[in-house]
């Protein structure tokens, strides 16, 4: 982001994070969000890091507060079967987030990758990094890293992926403990 400040206060702000000892970083329980200084190429959509997620107790009232200080909209609340309440905004520097109602797990949610092989792309996480075979709500195959999850999805068909280096979403970082 061109200025880590104004991320820190929009993520305090609008997702519920806190402030602590790092001035370029917040805080969401026990996952840290930095930001470095830089000027994004474009937003996370479409890259290989395409979306981060939230959940919220209330997504009703969240999406009420969200529209009201004019945070940017790209798909309106829904409850798609079998999942839970979800909607999907964008911060001020092209990163798309999804919101989620998921009481099991609330705060910071999860990171969804896209992949031309998700199911390998799985695996190398989990190899690498650990992490916990699961399935969010049974349907969607993922890892849970304590209360995170790491879904991973194919690549729209037709599409080719875009880098996330410089893009809004440059990086994840790993310090997880079984």
């Amino acid at each position: 982001v061109p200025y880590p400040l104004d991320a820190v206060s929009w993520y305090i702000e609008h997702m519920g994070c806190t402030a602590f000892a790092r001035k370029d970083a917040c805080l969401i329980g026990t996952i840290e969000l930095r930001f470095a200084q830089a000027e994004p190429t474009g937003g996370s959509e479409g890259s290989g890091i395409d979306h981060i997620g939230f959940s919220f107790r209330d997504l009703t009232e969240k999406m009420r507060a969200l529209e009201t200080a004019s945070v940017t909209i790209l798909e309106p609340l829904r409850e798609p079967e079998g999942l839970f309440k979800l909607a999907f905004i964008e911060d001020p520097w092209g990163t798309k987030i999804e919101i989620v109602e998921d009481q099991e797990f609330l705060g910071f949610h999860h990171v969804h990758l896209r992949s031309d092989s998700p199911k390998t792309t799985l695996s190398w996480y989990k190899d690498t990094f650990g992490g916990q075979d699961a399935q969010l709500r049974g349907i969607v195959d993922a890892l849970r890293y304590g209360t995170v999850w790491l879904i991973v999805s194919p690549a729209p068909s037709g599409h080719r992926l875009l880098p996330s280096r410089g893009r809004s979403i440059d990086h994840l970082g790993f310090n997880y403990r079984d």
